[in-house]
């Protein structure tokens, strides 16, 4: 086999190992429903936030270190699940697992610094869902964000029990690189709302 013929071979071999047409359409039909959802809820905290009944306000309640330290944990998740693509691109199993075992970790910080956040507002500043508008909106929009970021940590620990049992190969790892999609588009909810919910109480 000369050089150029190898190089083909290469390139076809990688191209196979991609997602294919129709996982992309259903994934990217997917993400098109979820931010129409999570569109509708940040247009409701917007709409309620100027008057959100009686009770505590965001700006009185909501603090800006702990978002900070789940966003460092969500932007370095978005590089870590990308070099878990490019791994599957390469059909590198080890790599793969690699970087998806590191980016479930990140996920699990960001869940617990969003849990402590939580703890904070519910215990210190008794500020739950039923408080007023502003509590309804916040844990409703934060809460489905974070049952979405657990749903994306829970399909990466499907995916690495499978690659475990052998039961994805390389020729399956084109699901690897959907992962990420879902993953870059939550992170990028996050951002959103790190300025939505958070820039917005500092004022």
């Amino acid at each position: 086999m000369n050089a150029a013929t190898a190089t083909t071979a290469a390139s076809t071999s990688h191209a196979e190992l991609g997602p294919s047409a129709r996982g992309k359409v259903a994934m990217v039909c997917f993400l098109t429903t979820e931010a129409a959802f999570f569109s509708t809820l940040i247009v409701s905290y917007l709409f309620y936030y100027r008057n959100p009944g009686p009770g505590p306000t965001a700006a009185e309640v909501l603090d800006f270190k702990l978002p900070a330290i789940g966003t460092v944990c969500l932007v370095t998740s978005s590089l870590t699940i990308a070099l878990a693509a490019r791994a599957a691109s390469r059909g590198q199993r080890d790599g793969v697992t690699r970087w998806l075992l590191v980016t479930v970790t990140l996920a699990i910080g960001f869940l617990i610094v969003t849990g402590i956040e939580w703890k904070g507002l519910i215990y210190d500043h008794h500020v739950t869902i039923t408080t007023n508008l502003f509590g309804s909106t916040y844990f409703t929009l934060i809460g489905f964000h974070a049952g979405h970021v657990t749903m994306g940590a829970m399909t990466m620990l499907v995916v690495i029990e499978l690659i475990r049992r052998g039961t994805l190969g390389p020729a399956g790892f084109g699901s690897v690189e959907l992962v990420g999609w879902y993953w870059h588009f939550v992170d990028g909810v996050w951002i959103v709302l790190l300025f939505v919910v958070y820039f917005l109480a500092l004022k």
